[in-house]
């Protein structure tokens, strides 16, 4: 069977995540205190014990997701035994996760990644001051329905489709005005419901430039190697190799649409059978069926998951 390893995005932190792996297993520790030296921070802690609240802040979420996430491949390698490229024919991450995918296919060193990861959850905070911003989440529309509904809904403003996430479900991001029409205008196109999402600011839309530029620059600095598998870039919705080109799209996408269900249309092609979700969360691995009926999902998140795929894999 042809698998694809994926991983998830900001949403599926959780105040305790990855303490089942630390407790089981020594590789999974090590990666949480390699992840607290580069940041010279406690993060493994905050990710144990919370408090919830310091937890979802952007700069936190995102390299705590992607320790987790790593996590689960070095205990594969590892105490598994078994090299990511023997296992999966490509990687995808879903917005921050595609950071993961590099760290989990060896194109980005561990502690380069979670630096990256905390300056672009710094940079992303203070591109848009709180309350100028919001997100929300269509339900019921397909992608075109939602860039029509942007465009009627603009009026002058940013209103941007942030991920295409497939099975009826795409997000929209911008100002918060426009975002609000959006979700009248999207009505009219299709939408059954629209909700107004918990975030702290605007992500992947235009308003996110300044944060672009910082790590525009930021990876300038950094070493990227060939990933050990094919990469599925958020922006192109296919694979790509080169670590020049790697770059340049990880820039754009922070200010451009997550094709997620393009992606895992694209890894079909490629005769992928089964995404295989490594993390925190089950959001992707669940999302997988409402694109593609003939294309399973599973999640890698506790010990006995992990013990499990291995013994089939």
């Amino acid at each position: 069977m042809s698998r694809a390893f994926v991983f998830p995005g900001q949403g599926s932190q959780a105040v305790g995540m990855g303490a089942d792996l630390a407790s089981a297993f020594a590789t999974a520790r090590d990666v949480f205190h390699e992840v607290d030296e580069a940041l010279k921070q406690n993060l493994s802690k905050l990710m144990r014990e919370g408090p919830e609240s310091d937890l979802v802040l952007t700069e936190n979420a995102q390299p705590a997701l992607m320790a987790v996430s790593v996590a689960v491949i070095r205990i594969l390698e590892k105490d598994g035994g078994r090299p990511l490229q023997g296992l999966a024919s490509h990687v995808a991450g879903h917005s921050l996760g595609e950071y993961s995918a590099l760290a989990a296919a060896g194109a980005l060193q561990l502690a380069d990644t979670a630096r990256l990861l905390k300056l672009r959850g710094q940079s992303m905070q203070k591109a848009v001051p709180v309350g100028v911003g919001a997100m929300a989440a269509l339900l019921g529309i397909e992608l075109e329905g939602a860039l029509q509904a942007c465009k009627e809904a603009a009026q002058g403003e940013v209103v941007a489709v942030a991920n295409d996430n497939g099975g009826g479900q795409v997000v929209v991001s911008g100002h918060r005005g426009a975002v609000e029409r959006a979700i009248e205008a999207a009505k009219l196109h299709g939408s059954k419901r629209g909700m107004l999402l918990p975030v702290s600011a605007p992500f992947h839309c235009p308003l996110m430039q300044p944060a672009a530029d910082a790590m525009q620059e930021a990876l300038d600095k950094v070493s990227l190697s060939t990933p050990s598998v094919p990469l599925i870039a958020n922006v192109l919705a296919s694979e790509i190799t080169n670590p020049a080109d790697i770059k340049q799209r990880l820039v754009e996408q922070v200010t451009g649409m997550v094709r997620w269900r393009e992606s895992v249309q694209y890894m079909k092609t490629q005769k992928v059978e089964a995404l295989v979700e490594c993390g925190t969360g089950k959001v992707l691995s669940g999302l997988v069926r409402r694109i593609d009926k003939e294309m399973t999902g599973m999640a890698l998140n506790a010990p006995a998951d992990i013990e499990a795929f291995l013994k089939t894999a």
